[in-house]
């Protein structure tokens, strides 16, 4: 007994080495750093490169390898062999000297500081931005900071939102955890910080209490499809592979998103300015969940109806906040359509 018990044990260590070596290998370049952030450009594997650069936005809790996951299930090797120049912001992991940096720094400074050096390093006008959850927050909220007047030509050409909460009222359960009468988000930042990656865990645990009891007996009535399980597995990995959030940002959303709910009552501010999602005037398209526990409906539906392009439209996918990101359903359904989209208004 103690043998098979050892030898089952080598044979998942084997994999997870198996699955450590496959993730994130699109080949790619360091292009700009500040403090932990990293800016990647992926090298592109096609001469027919559209003329518009994408740039990924993730959110500050996760690791960015989910849009790299694998060969064949990696959305920026989807891209890059479509013929799009794509770029990546890693915002690394915070450290206790960055428990003050606020969503003000990320939207008015850090994220600006990126389009540029794309835009620079592409020798392109304009770029195209992907947003995923807290990211598609971000690249919402500069998006109708940096929205120009209209004889002008702005830096962004195009906004591809994932799963993007506007409406914090919409985020019930994490309404309970740290709305009105629940914990209290400033003596969390007093205690910690940065608010512990544990917590965060804890959190989206909580969302989805029976979530680790049902993927167990998925692998159980899958183990013998190694292909089922190594996807299987990459996905728990990452998912438990969560960051701290830096103290004040997490302060700020708590407060002003969750609690307040500002954004979608049009009276967020950042470092003074007023955002208005109906200044907003590119080509915008939001990807839902339909079954997503994270964003629902009620969070993400309000994107589209306030701002203010003409070309804007919300596609609703069968499945949960991850598989719009990566899993077979991704692969066939939604990132060739993504595609579709992005390459009509990207020449």
């Amino acid at each position: 007994m103690t043998g098979d018990y050892e030898q089952r044990r080598a044979a998942l260590a084997q994999l997870e080495q198996a699955m450590a070596r496959e993730t994130a290998v699109t080949p790619k370049e360091l292009i700009h750093a500040r403090g932990t952030l990293r800016l990647y450009r992926y090298l592109p594997q096609t001469a027919d490169v559209y003329r518009v650069p994408v740039l990924i936005v993730m959110s500050l809790v996760s690791k960015p390898y989910i849009f790299d996951l694998a060969p064949g299930q990696s959305l920026v090797e989807h891209l890059v062999r479509a013929g799009f120049e794509v770029y990546l912001i890693d915002w690394g992991t915070p450290r206790a000297e960055h428990r003050g940096l606020k969503v003000d720094d990320y939207v008015a400074e850090l994220l600006p500081e990126c389009v540029e050096q794309v835009r620079a390093y592409a020798g392109a006008d304009s770029v195209s931005l992907l947003g995923y959850c807290l990211g598609g927050i971000f690249t919402a909220l500069y998006a109708a900071l940096e929205a120009p007047a209209a004889a002008a030509r702005g830096r962004l050409a195009n906004l591809l939102q994932i799963a993007t909460p506007i409406n914090g009222a919409g985020m019930e359960l994490q309404r309970a955890l740290v709305g009105p009468g629940a914990l209290d988000p400033d003596l969390i930042v007093d205690t910690f910080g940065n608010v512990p990656a544990s917590m965060i865990e804890g959190a989206f645990q909580m969302l989805r209490p029976l979530q680790k009891a049902s993927g167990r007996m998925s692998l159980l009535n899958h183990a013998d499809d190694p292909a089922f399980v190594k996807a299987h597995l990459r996905i728990v990995r990452w998912g438990a592979d969560a960051l701290p959030f830096p103290g004040a940002a997490f302060r700020q959303l708590a407060n002003d998103f969750i609690r307040g709910n500002r954004i979608v009552e049009g009276r967020y501010e950042v470092r003074g300015r007023r955002v208005d999602l109906g200044r907003i005037r590119v080509p915008l398209l939001h990807v839902v969940a339909e079954h997503d526990h994270v964003v629902p409906a009620a969070a993400s539906r309000d994107l589209v109806r306030l701002v203010g392009s003409r070309d804007k439209d919300e596609w609703v996918i069968k499945g949960g906040h991850v598989s719009l990101v990566a899993g077979a359903g991704a692969v066939t359904r939604t990132w060739p359509r993504m595609v579709g989209w992005l390459a009509a208004r990207s020449t």
